[in-house]
């Protein structure tokens, strides 16, 4: 029987239930933490509500409803008003459309009631001073569009009915609500847009133009950094990529490690020796089966090794990677495959060269003296040679 399996197929579904059990109680606890560390050690460059506004901005334009829950709770116990949560999600209707906009609000509306039968408080909040009866949207709206734009006036004279809508509609009628600033305003739509795959031309645009309405260089600078400690990589990346062409500055392309569903954890260091590239390891369970959330980078892969005294199981949880055995061909590994690894088996498992990859380790000990016997290191010739064997 082939050693490399896939534990569904097995008749033993207990332990898969309480591997399931044991996972979930894991993940919760290691974004807990995860989220913990990196708010501690981020400079506090945003205020409270400046930070709710971009995650009811992001989980709003990516349709997360669940999280987007989250964040009106959080937003309004931290004192960000009922009012400007509306008016967040009433601004973005112009960049994410009506649906998303409505079930923002639909969800608000469902946080509110929640929040009144549990007793909490929500501040409701000014509302919008009323327009003055001489008040010109076209006009309003094309000097605040100038304004954006650096003082550069906009028209765009390819369509007419667009260009009308976004002075007199958007940065008329919009824009001239007093329940957010306009500083305000820019950091919902740079957030937002960062949400939205292929519109890097807009989000670099209001990236510029948020130092144009109020926004310091300081806070623009900090946007990808707080997206990425809250858990939003891509946004982050996005956004980063924005900031670094309004800055004029260099920013060395990455490939994402988005998509892994466990916190990355701390540099593996203790084992840094073992393997060639970059892991990471997050602690999940401890007790007498521990699990452990390992994270490689793209092109990261440890030694050949043996576990002795130990079977070992492998959940595959993100991206893609690599398991091989001594004398056996290589296993390209993706997300729900599950390898179990028989005690004493010399093997090896990492990334491949163009993914992350993130595993659970779970360690089930069968001897009196577990251990790893760690050995020599997987050559670049033959590592190279998998993904040109798998093409």
């Amino acid at each position: 029987m082939e050693n490399f399996v896939i534990l569904h197929r097995k008749q033993n579904k207990d332990i898969l239930k309480e591997i399931n059990f044991l996972l979930c109680i894991a993940l919760c606890l290691a974004m807990a933490t995860q989220s913990a560390k990196a708010k501690g050690k981020m400079k506090e460059v945003m205020s409270d509500k400046q930070k709710a506004i971009m995650m009811l901005s992001v989980f709003e334009a990516s349709g997360n409803l669940p999280r987007l829950e989250t964040a009106i709770h959080e937003s309004l116990d931290r004192g960000v008003t009922v009012n400007e949560v509306k008016e967040v999600f009433s601004h973005l209707y112009a960049y994410t459309g009506f649906p998303r906009s409505l079930n923002a609000l639909g969800t608000l509306q469902k946080v509110l009631e929640a929040r009144k039968k549990e007793g909490k408080t929500s501040i409701e909040g000014k509302e919008a001073t009323s327009m003055s009866k001489d008040f010109d949207a076209l006009k309003e709206g094309a000097r605040v569009q100038t304004r954006l734009g650096g003082g550069q006036p906009f028209d765009y004279r390819f369509c007419p009915a667009e260009d009308y809508y976004l002075k007199a509609h958007l940065f008329g009628d919009i824009f001239a609500r007093d329940v957010l600033t306009f500083a305000e305003r820019e950091l919902a739509t740079i957030c937002a847009l960062s949400a939205i795959e292929g519109l890097a031309p807009q989000l670099e645009a209001h990236v510029k133009g948020a130092r144009n309405m109020g926004m310091t260089d300081e806070e623009i600078k900090a946007i990808p950094s707080i997206l990425a400690a809250q858990g939003n990589e891509k946004e982050a990346y996005r956004t980063k990529r924005a900031v670094a062409k309004a800055f004029g500055e260099k920013m060395k392309e990455e490939i994402l490690s988005s998509g892994m569903p466990f916190p990355k954890g701390d540099p593996n260091t203790a084992y840094a020796k073992h393997f060639t590239g970059n892991s990471y390891l997050a602690p999940l369970v401890g007790g007498s089966v521990p699990l452990t959330s390992v994270t490689f980078e793209p092109g990261c892969r440890n030694n050949w090794h043996v576990h002795h005294d130990v079977r070992q199981v492998l959940i595959c949880v993100g991206g893609e990677g690599w398991y091989q055995e001594w004398g056996k061909p290589a296993q390209r590994l993706k997300v729900g495959d599950v390898v179990e690894i028989p005690v004493g088996v010399k093997h090896w498992h990492g990334a491949t060269k163009n993914s992350w990859f993130q595993h659970i380790a779970l360690h089930i000990n069968e001897g009196n003296a577990p251990s790893n016997e760690w050995l020599e290191a997987v050559s670049d010739k033959q590592y190279e040679g998998l993904d040109a064997k798998d093409e």
